[in-house]
């Protein structure tokens, strides 16, 4: 804008009032700047006016912490989260932790910094330290959990119901015959580990087999999977059957047996969770329980636009549980 004023002999006040259209700019001088701002591709800072503005009005702002951009089920909230917060007329700022505690403090100082209204995110693997979060919660600015919630911070969370999910597949998976079943799952200490593994372990049960420690594993995506299947399908007595905690673990059980010599599903069913793109895109389909990570991200955004605006009360937690539902397709009989 100074640019503009020097060039046309006008005020930094002038031009920034006549592309706001103020009445108090005769509607020459206004079209001859807007005019001038089009010639030269200038577009305001809408960032920049919020903070200036933002004693008289909130920053409409919401930052955003995602764990890997690279996986469909976070890129799917993602896009759910930023369809909510545009629609009522909310920004986002987004930004992952890359599955590292401290990069998600450099992130939440970066968003305190940036006076972002609220956060909405889920959080590392390796997060055991939430002081993070409640500073920004002791400052008024409130935190939205989803998928990965803060066990140790009372606060709104929006999840899908893991156990569910997870009793669901394998009860189908024991229904069509199979009584041998893996669990691949991420450390115990994540609440949506403990909930998918509790579905396994009940739905076994419930149907009168008894979970084998063998056949459970600390594995959450393909690579670890390719490498940890062999030892378990050499086996004389190994798995007819595996429930993994995501799509890319299960596809990476997929392709270790067939590259092995088993027949999917004939010889070995795999049911996944998530539901992305890459589900359709193996051979055999895989089945997997559909997690609908869009639904997840405007629940998240609605609670988090409520607290800021005080349609939700602050002191009030939120907690909406998604629904999941199994997808059958090729990989299971």
């Amino acid at each position: 804008m100074k640019d503009i004023a020097r060039e046309l002999g006008v005020s930094v006040a002038t031009v920034s009032r006549a592309l706001k259209d103020s009445p108090r700019i005769s509607m020459e001088k206004r079209t001859r700047i807007k005019a001038f701002a089009q010639e030269h591709n200038f577009f305001p800072n809408v960032i920049a006016e919020s903070l200036r503005n933002s004693r008289t009005k909130p920053v409409k702002l919401i930052g955003v912490i995602i764990p890997q951009l690279t996986h469909f089920y976070f890129s799917s909230i993602l896009s759910g989260i930023e369809e909510e917060a545009s629609a009522r007329g909310y920004r986002i700022m987004v930004a992952q932790s890359n599955e590292r505690y401290e990069r998600e403090v450099e992130i939440c100082k970066s968003f305190s910094e940036n006076k972002a209204c609220g956060i909405i995110v889920s959080q590392a693997k390796n997060t055991t330290k939430y002081e993070h979060f409640s500073n920004l919660m002791d400052r008024g600015v409130p935190v939205v959990f989803y998928d990965r919630i803060c066990t140790g911070i009372n606060c709104s969370r929006v999840v899908v119901d893991d156990y569910m999910g997870a009793y669901t597949a394998v009860n189908h998976l024991i229904g069509t015959g199979c009584k041998k079943i893996a669990f691949y799952g991420t450390p115990m200490k994540l609440e949506i580990t403990k909930n998918r593994y509790n579905g396994y372990h009940d739905a076994l049960v419930n149907n009168g087999l008894k979970p084998e420690e063998r056949f459970i594993k600390h594995c959450d995506n393909r690579a670890d999977a390719e490498q940890i299947t062999p030892e378990l399908l050499n086996e004389d007595d190994h798995p007819d059957a595996f429930f993994a905690v995501n799509d890319d673990t299960a596809i990476g059980i997929l392709y270790t047996a067939k590259r092995m010599g088993f027949d999917i599903p004939r010889d070995i069913s795999i049911c996944g969770f998530t539901n992305g793109e890459r589900a359709i895109a193996c051979d055999p389909m895989l089945t997997t329980v559909e997690q609908r990570g869009f639904v997840v991200g405007e629940e998240a955004a609605n609670i988090l636009i409520g607290q800021v605006e005080g349609s939700i009360p602050s002191d009030k937690v939120e907690k909406r549980v998604v629904r999941t539902r199994l997808i059958v397709r090729g990989t299971t009989r």
